[in-house]
């Protein structure tokens, strides 16, 4: 699974997950939608492709492709390269228009993702050194510092990467 930013107003414009299998369609065969506005498509070495956007504005997607001799087979086919680099021209132009950003803006967006979730752990971390080492911190002051570690340790788990201003406030704590 792979979550990707969307640019603001992208998923208001499409219409939200009807507006995303919809597009879906312009892109792979065999769109299949649910009751949740999740669907779930194909085309040529991309086997399987299940989309939708998330309550946080993101875009949540799981793709499974050809590997091995399945892969080795289409390739050697008639048309089977063509057919492949044809998927992943789609897959591509199929995220550039469901995101908003083209693959290098979703590259550093990722990179920024990655940078928010690398502090939050640091922090948490450095809390609990800070209380392990520690003798002047206040027992008020240790639960308060559990709790926004509670906390951020929760949206990490969820896959929501926590602001800078959480992780500031539980370092400015300590």
């Amino acid at each position: 699974m792979e979550r990707f930013e969307v640019k603001r107003g992208i998923i208001k414009t499409m219409g939200g997950n009807a507006g995303l299998a919809k597009l879906a369609t312009e892109h792979f065969n065999d769109v299949v939608v649910d009751s949740d506005g999740v669907f779930n498509a194909s085309f040529a070495i991309l086997t399987s492709v299940t989309a939708n956007y998330t309550e946080e504005g993101k875009l949540l997607v799981d793709v499974d492709q050809m590997k091995g001799d399945e892969l080795s087979e289409f390739l050697s086919k008639d048309g089977g390269r063509e057919l492949a680099m044809q998927s992943r021209s789609r897959w591509s132009s199929f995220l550039d228009q469901a995101t908003g950003y083209n693959a290098k803006q979703r590259g550093d967006k990722a990179k920024e993702q990655a940078k928010k979730f690398s502090k939050a752990r640091s922090a948490i971390k450095m809390a609990h050194k800070s209380i392990e080492m520690s003798s002047s911190i206040s027992q008020d002051t240790i639960d308060k510092a559990h709790e926004m570690i509670a906390e951020l340790e929760k949206m990490i788990e969820e896959g929501n990467a926590p602001s800078e201003g959480k992780v500031k406030k539980l370092n400015d704590l300590l």
